[in-house]
């Protein structure tokens, strides 16, 4: 036992001197709206949104169950730029030239980028995937399991929607969760 203590103790000292990281799956590394066009612009990948506001009951369980969960997380920050979009922030977004605000409206209001990306559809949780050069690839309304979410989320995000229709895909998809 004290063996595997000095070593871990070891690793740790020259984890802190060298710099030196060890790789592990850990939460999304959620970015801005505008942090990923710019990362999109230099290293090309698809753009992951996650479009919710403060008072949806299922975003916060997707939160929960779905983006916290290992293999998701993992797959979001390696195969994609994962965003968090407020859809009633009040901050301004310029996109392609374009300035998005946030229009009033009721007691609340919404965004015009999240009435954009929804396709004027405002409702929440809804997952948008854009691709490399910022079309729109997919939005998908409702709340997602982490399996099922890992699965469309891996479909997208490894670029198999460009040579292969869903169902044929599906049929050669190996899930984390099951090994089928």
């Amino acid at each position: 036992m004290k063996k595997v203590i000095s070593s871990f103790l070891v690793l740790l000292v020259l984890s802190m001197l060298t710099g030196f990281s060890v790789e592990t799956e850990g939460p999304v590394q959620w970015l801005t709206f505008e942090e990923a066009v710019e990362k999109a612009k230099t290293e090309k990948r698809p753009i992951f949104i996650d479009v919710y506001t403060d008072w949806c009951g299922w975003c916060k369980v997707m939160d929960k169950n779905t983006f916290s969960e290992p293999q998701v997380a993992k797959l979001l920050n390696e195969k994609f730029y994962p965003v968090k979009f407020d859809a009633e922030q009040k901050e301004d977004v310029v996109f392609s030239g374009t300035t998005f605000k946030f229009v009033p409206s009721g007691n609340k209001g919404y965004h015009q980028l999240a009435a954009a990306l929804l396709n004027n559809q405002l409702s929440y949780p809804t997952v948008v995937f854009l691709s490399e050069d910022f079309n729109m690839i997919q939005p998908l309304a409702g709340y997602r399991k982490a399996e099922e979410f890992h699965k469309i989320a891996q479909f997208i995000g490894e670029g198999h929607y460009k040579t292969i229709k869903w169902d044929q895909w599906e049929k050669t998809y190996k899930s984390p969760y099951t090994g089928q």
